[in-house]
């Protein structure tokens, strides 16, 4: 049986492809961060058909045992600190989460017995890209990080490449684009709009010019399973993402009619109160990929339209509403 070993399971990413990982009838793994508090419910039905080892990407030695207590065959690295404006505020704990944590699971493999028969695939990020003169993004551009977050998921992803050339690694490095479909957290755009307007509060847009590329978390984590699947994707990197760009605007939008809220309630232009400060220099206008290689060379598509995904997404927040007995 193939075991697979996953950081950041507890992760929105991370728990879906266990999910699904587990459906396949692999073993998996999952490393999880030693905390005085823990919300397992973001993985509770997947507590039986999981091994969760405890493990801290940032510290080499307890990482290293992780990885040897797993023992395995594919390794996704999917553990990061993400939210981009907090990086500004925390930019030495995204160095050392994002780029020496990577670098700790890529000398942890070597560690294994016959490293170069197993497997790495990690994610990047579009952000890594930061501002450039023409869109749709390609694989081959240079990459110009525009934030700490930015910077610390560029270097991994230079790492990465480094080792799969000078050790003979398999691995794959993804970068897929904005992703919804959360749960658990309403920090997101997508999801911070559909949850403040179904309790009819204000919904704050603060940059509504800015454009991306809006990708639902299933055909995010089938990019992984395409890329553990396939030889082709062996020493290859990855964009992920629909290519086809949206307004925050327009999304918001999108969501005020679909939820039936009242559109005077929306505040553009201006962030939420105490949100995060972003240099203004440092925000990209737009984000838009184009996933050309990875559909030709893994099959891989978006099967999950951005309407459709909206509308997945206020389903799920209004049962949940109604659940816990809202008004």
């Amino acid at each position: 049986m193939t075991r697979a070993l996953i950081t950041g399971i507890m992760g929105f990413i991370g728990s879906h492809l266990a999910q699904k990982l587990v459906n396949e009838n692999i073993e998996v793994y999952g490393v999880v961060r030693r905390v005085a508090s823990r919300n397992m419910e973001v993985i509770h039905n997947l507590l039986s058909d999981t091994t969760l080892i405890s493990g801290d990407v940032s510290d080499y030695v307890s990482i290293r045992n992780a990885v040897k207590t797993a023992n395995p065959d594919v390794i996704f690295h999917l553990a990061a600190l993400s939210p981009v404006r907090d990086s500004f505020e925390r930019p030495f704990e995204y160095q050392q989460a994002n780029y020496i944590g990577t670098m700790n699971i890529a000398h942890s493999l070597l560690e294994l017995q016959d490293p170069q028969t197993r497997k790495l695939i990690a994610a990047s990020t579009a952000e890594v890209y930061g501002t450039q003169p023409n869109e749709p993004l390609r694989e081959t551009l240079p990459l110009h990080p525009s934030s700490p977050y930015a910077v610390s998921k560029a270097a991994g992803d230079l790492y990465l490449q480094m080792m799969f050339n000078s050790f003979n690694l398999k691995g794959t490095i993804l970068r897929p684009t904005n992703s919804y479909g959360r749960k658990f957290d309403a920090s997101f755009l997508v999801e911070y709009t559909v949850t403040q307007m179904l309790k009819g509060q204000k919904v704050y847009v603060g940059s509504p010019d800015s454009v991306r590329d809006y990708m639902y978390v299933d055909d995010h984590v089938n990019g992984y399973l395409l890329s553990m699947k396939n030889a082709k994707a062996n020493g290859q990197v990855y964009n992920v993402g629909t290519g086809i760009g949206v307004s925050n605007k327009e999304l918001v939008t999108m969501i005020a009619d679909k939820a039936g809220f009242d559109k005077k309630n929306l505040i553009l232009g201006s962030y939420p109160p105490g949100y995060p400060y972003r240099p203004l220099i440092s925000d990209q206008t737009s984000i838009v990929m184009d996933a050309t290689k990875i559909r030709t060379e893994l099959g891989w598509k978006p099967t999950v339209s951005l309407d459709d995904g909206i509308d997945r997404v206020i389903s799920y927040f209004r049962k949940a509403k109604a659940n816990s007995g809202q008004n």
